[in-house]
């Protein structure tokens, strides 16, 4: 009989082995890591990939949907800081030839350039919803506050009926490091926040919540429980392919840098502590402009 094939999976235990016995990690470390490589693990399965054949390409594309997701730059470096051992480990152990962490930087240092939709994927995205329901009606003055606004997942579905307001047009958001920040509501949103307010909430807010949006129990929504809905109206719309709430958030972002709104005014309603991260949101913009021209100029 051939012997069975060793699995990235077989290599992790391993390490972990490793690094409990001959290094002597506490046990809590020893899980942090086990998590990150188990992860990298399943997105590695999940293309067929194995030990041998992952590549630095590969190892980009997954830190780079990691941060999409919404992982912080530390954490990300964290996670590669756990790959890069296991690979050196390999090689060290001569179960592998080559690192492909060799000349990998770390996440903290790289401008990975945000997934963003397009005009058209917003429109169907925020059309999927059947607004003739009070959920339905819940989800599109969501998604369209959303869009409108460029909020944290967290800081939407924490909004409270108080730090909205809908004349002048704008809500008061309490962000990051508890600095507060007002972020400008357009005329859409406003709209369908009326009509969810007065056609929907009410009809859910049976102990007075102080939250905007609710879950149909009349209970205040998890960003689980948001990222489910956007996910389940983004099928609808025939958007496939990775979708957030912070995709959202980026294309909010990118198309008002596209259409020449003042990168410090975005930085404000994102709620940027430094400009240096905003941005990021001009080079979606020359990338998009770069592709728009490849696409269209006859000598491109």
């Amino acid at each position: 009989m051939f012997p069975m094939p060793v699995t990235l999976d077989d290599h992790i235990h391993d390490y972990l082995a490793h690094l409990a016995i001959e290094r002597n990690l506490s046990p809590r470390s020893i899980d942090a890591y086990g998590r990150d490589l188990r992860q990298f693990a399943a997105w590695a399965a999940g293309r067929g990939l194995e030990a041998s054949a992952v590549d630095r390409h590969h190892l980009r594309a997954y830190l780079g949907a990691r941060r999409d997701s919404g992982l912080s730059a530390r954490s990300a470096a964290r996670a590669l800081s756990a790959i890069r051992g296991l690979f050196r480990f390999l090689v060290a152990s001569e179960a592998l030839a080559a690192d492909p962490t060799a000349d990998l930087r770390s996440p903290s240092l790289w401008r990975t350039v945000p997934h963003t939709l397009s005009g058209d994927q917003i429109d169907a995205l925020l059309a999927a919803p059947d607004t003739s329901t009070t959920l339905g009606l819940r989800d599109r003055a969501m998604i369209e506050t959303l869009y409108a606004t460029g909020l944290r997942v967290s800081e939407l579905v924490g909004l409270t009926v108080d730090r909205v307001r809908l004349d002048p047009g704008f809500v008061r958001i309490v962000g990051k490091g508890r600095k507060e920040r007002l972020v400008p509501l357009g005329l859409a949103a406003i709209s369908w926040i009326e009509r969810w307010s007065e056609g929907g909430r009410s009809l859910l807010d049976r102990d007075r919540r102080p939250e905007l949006f609710l879950n149909h129990r009349g209970g205040a929504l998890t960003r689980q429980g948001f990222w489910k809905i956007l996910r389940g109206h983004a099928l609808k719309a025939g958007i496939r392919g990775r979708l957030s709430p912070h995709v959202v958030r980026h294309s909010f972002a990118t198309h008002l840098v596209e259409n020449g709104a003042d990168l410090r005014a975005v930085q404000m309603m994102l709620g940027h502590s430094s400009l240096t991260t905003t941005e990021i949101y001009t080079h979606v913009a020359r990338e998009r402009l770069r592709k728009l021209y490849d696409e269209k100029h006859p000598r491109a």
